[in-house]
């Protein structure tokens, strides 16, 4: 018990270091920006505390109960041999962990209601989740052939860049983010965990190369799928699809801030919201570990214990969210919108980026498999840092693209384009966590920000439009992290090199 405590004070106060960079972030625009001291200080200061205690749950719950799982079942299904059932969970997880993702349910209710109901809200969601089953199978099967990633990767960039000039304007920005928002922060850890199972298990596989991967893979699918769901619904509507203004009527642009409230009915639904999200992926994992491999589960009430601590962390963390950060985000954005300083928009938007990313639990779970897989070769605070660089890079150049009204396929095709080159000049132990590490950025902190941000931009700049204008940020987050990540790579290979030369 004494030695459990000491491992969670020590999670804890790695928690509140990684909430550091939020809290200056946000403590500088208040005080130094707009001159102000927020309303409900002692809320955000509640909140952010149980924020860390929800982040220190979270990370020992995944080293005690998702990660033995998840690697486990990889094992078992290898030595079973069956590629139909490892393919076939494969797919149920991505599909059942995406179909319920909150982030997306927030997405594509907000892309029916800007849309008028052409997009809809539920056909949206099981187009993305299908996508994400499909991308889990592929890179499963990927694992098993032992085919180099970028192959697939750059394959599947092409792909989306060509569908781009045939898909609709409207869907472009809207199937961008799909990717971004599909990959939850308890799917990440357990499809890592697969991922590097599977290799571990496999001879000849390097754990390293051919471990990640598959949140690469998840992140991509969606942007071809919800793009080919955009031109069918727009070519069926034809001359009907609505016009789509650009006026926002002015009661839409008024600030709203918002004071968390505390009830006990609602944290009892929120606790009961959590255990929904996770309970598809509880379910998928017992069914097939005993009506499939028919083996119990190893240290079965460590396992127990690790889910039920991932579920409160989750909680407390959404919660202390909702108390803290989300209010003063969104407050802060607004006021700068209305101040018409354009460089202090991007300045906030770098900052949040960087400062949001380095609290983002899904990125924390990877950081720490690279490290342990790459045998320290990959340190995980560096890695950390080179993601929300990425991510900071990401947010600043995609707010200045909706200040500016600029098309968002330009940027991106850019932007893959780079990474096609960088991936040509990375070395292979580098290219799958780069990819991956554009998956793991959007999630539970950075996803309700950045679509705040956006579409707050989008709503209070005269002549945009929140469906063309307001979605695409989680994909500039998503997109420069592989940059960053492989440039790293780059740069430690050549600084390698010359020491070995001297």
């Amino acid at each position: 018990m004494k030695d459990s405590l000491k491992i969670f004070a020590g999670d804890l106060k790695n928690s509140f270091k990684d909430l550091l960079p939020i809290i200056i972030v946000v403590a500088f625009f208040q005080a130094v920006i707009i001159r102000a001291v927020p309303e409900n200080l002692s809320s955000i200061v509640i909140g952010l505390t149980i924020v860390a205690v929800g982040l220190a749950l979270f990370i020992r719950g995944l080293e005690l109960g998702i990660f033995p799982i998840g690697e486990g079942l990889a094992v078992d299904f290898a030595r079973k041999g069956s590629v139909f059932w490892l393919l076939t969970f494969a797919f149920t997880i991505g599909f059942s962990t995406t179909v319920a993702e909150p982030a997306l349910i927030a997405i594509a209710a907000k892309a029916a209601t800007i849309s008028h109901g052409l997009i809809d809200a539920f056909w949206l969601r099981m187009t993305v989740a299908l996508s994400v089953g499909f991308a889990i199978a592929l890179g499963t099967l990927r694992i098993l052939l032992g085919h180099p990633i970028a192959y697939y990767i750059i394959s599947g960039y092409i792909l989306v860049v060509i569908i781009t000039f045939f898909a609709p304007v409207e869907i472009i920005g809207l199937a961008y983010d799909s990717g971004g928002v599909t990959t939850s922060t308890v799917t990440v850890p357990l499809v890592a965990a697969l991922g590097i199972g599977l290799a571990s298990s496999i001879k000849g596989r390097n754990p390293a190369i051919d471990g990640f991967g598959l949140i690469a893979f998840a992140s991509l699918t969606p942007m071809i799928f919800v793009q080919i769901y955009g031109i069918i619904v727009y070519s069926m509507a034809g001359d009907s699809a609505p016009v789509l203004s650009t006026e926002i009527p002015v009661q839409e642009t008024q600030a709203v801030v918002q004071h968390y409230a505390f009830s006990a009915w609602d944290a009892f639904m929120d606790l009961l919201g959590v255990v929904k999200d996770v309970a598809p992926i509880l379910l998928v994992i017992f069914f097939f570990q005993y009506a499939i491999i028919k083996k119990p589960v190893a240290h079965l009430h460590k396992i127990v214990i690790g889910i039920i601590m991932v579920i409160f962390g989750l909680y407390a963390f959404i919660v202390g969210l909702e108390m803290g950060l989300f209010p003063i985000g969104e407050t802060i954005a607004f006021q700068l919108t209305d101040m018409k300083n354009n460089l202090l928009i991007y300045l906030f938007a770098f900052l949040i980026g960087f400062s949001t990313t380095m609290a983002e639990p899904a990125l924390l779970a990877i950081a720490i498999k690279a490290e342990e897989v790459s045998e320290g070769n990959i340190k995980q605070n560096i890695l950390r840092m080179v993601v929300a660089l990425g991510v900071a890079i990401g947010i600043g150049l995609g707010s200045y693209r909706i200040v500016a009204g600029d098309p968002i396929h330009y940027y991106i095709i850019a932007g893959y384009t780079l990474v096609i080159i960088f991936t040509y000049f990375a070395p292979k132990y580098i290219v799958p966590i780069a990819y991956d590490s554009g998956g793991v950025t959007t999630s539970t902190v950075t996803v309700p920000l950045v679509a705040a941000l956006g579409l707050g931009l989008a709503e209070n700049i005269e002549g945009r439009n929140p469906l063309i204008d307001g979605f695409g940020l989680i994909a500039f987050a998503s997109l420069f992290p592989m940059l960053t990540v492989m440039g790293y790579g780059i740069h430690a290979e050549y600084y390698k090199n010359k020491k070995e030369k001297e």
